[in-house]
């Protein structure tokens, strides 16, 4: 699980350079802020989901019965 944490804070910093960029051509001041807050909201979760999808092996365990 720890690796999620890591995906999850490296999407948390590429979004936020993609704001800054958008902010500093003077795209972001054409929007409104709650939108803005809606986007926000909807990439930190699509951010989540993709980090906790690719966290982790996915092992099969077998059982020896006697």
């Amino acid at each position: 699980m720890k690796w999620a944490g890591m995906y999850f804070f490296g999407f948390v910093i590429l979004i936020g350079g993609i704001f800054a960029a958008l902010w500093k051509l003077g795209i972001l001041q054409t929007i409104e802020t709650s939108w803005i807050v809606i986007g926000v909201v909807i990439l930190i979760g699509l951010g989540i989901m993709i980090a906790v999808s690719n966290s982790g092996t996915k092992e099969n365990i077998e059982i020896d019965r006697k």
